[in-house]
């Protein structure tokens, strides 16, 4: 395949469903060779199916993000295969529960932190030397509206994607003066399975698809993307600059 990405390595997580899918998927329409990461095997092998009819090409990595270890394998083997990898998409991510802060239980709270924030820094760690090997490194990391609104009953999925935003702003800073470029995304409300569970009397029909919300995102992989330390907000198609509350 020929595209914008061609020859480069991409590493997608959550990429069984969703926005994680799609944006495999369209990754490799590309040209990326995809890495596939996600816990459900089946999504997994659907998504190889897609690639692979497509002209593409993908390796697919069944692995619970939360698995630390397991991470760390992971970024040994991409070192050790490519020794680079070209873009890193965190996409993996649970909603945890809606719920007044002080009723949510102690276990609930440790498992989306895990997923939500742990995870997504042990995977950085785990990719950043690749990442900075790279000639034009892109990392794109899934945020919320929710980590900007604080709504009420939001509050442990909007402090893990706040979390994951600063993350990402203090990487952006650290690498401004290298050819990494490090952004975050709000996707807005889209057509997958996690906004049915928080939103459920909620028409679907009215939100974009991932598919749709995924295309919008793609550019941000490419060598072109030349801005760091922002958030690129989906719905008005744009990037967004931080700064201190007024």
């Amino acid at each position: 395949m020929s595209g914008q990405l061609e020859g480069r390595v991409a590493l997608v997580s959550g990429a069984s469903r969703g926005i994680g899918y799609h944006l495999a998927k369209q990754l490799a329409a590309q040209g990326a060779h995809v890495v596939a990461v996600a816990r459900t095997v089946g999504g997994l092998e659907e998504l190889d199916d897609e690639i692979q009819k497509a002209g593409g090409s993908a390796t697919l990595v069944p692995l619970d993000l939360t698995d630390g270890p397991g991470v760390d394998r992971l970024g040994a083997a991409l070192h050790e295969r490519w020794g680079k990898l070209d873009v890193l998409v965190v996409n993996a991510g649970a909603l945890g529960t809606l719920s007044p802060i002080g009723h949510i239980e102690a276990k609930t709270f440790e498992r989306t932190m895990a997923i939500n924030v742990t995870s997504a820094w042990r995977l950085i760690r785990a990719v950043d030397p690749l990442l900075r090997a790279s000639d034009a490194g892109r990392a794109i990391l899934l945020s919320s509206g929710a980590a900007h609104s604080c709504k009420a009953y939001w509050g442990l999925y909007a402090a893990t994607k706040a979390a994951l935003e600063a993350l990402g702003r203090s990487w952006a800073a650290e690498t401004q003066n290298l050819s990494l470029r490090v952004n975050s995304v709000n996707p807005g409300g889209t057509r997958t399975a996690m906004r049915a569970l928080a939103m459920p009397g909620e028409d679907p029909n009215t939100l974009p698809t991932p598919s749709d919300v995924a295309s919008r995102i793609l550019p941000l992989a490419y060598p072109s993307c030349t801005e760091t330390g922002r958030l690129f907000d989906v719905r008005q198609n744009r990037f967004m600059t931080y700064h201190m509350p007024d």
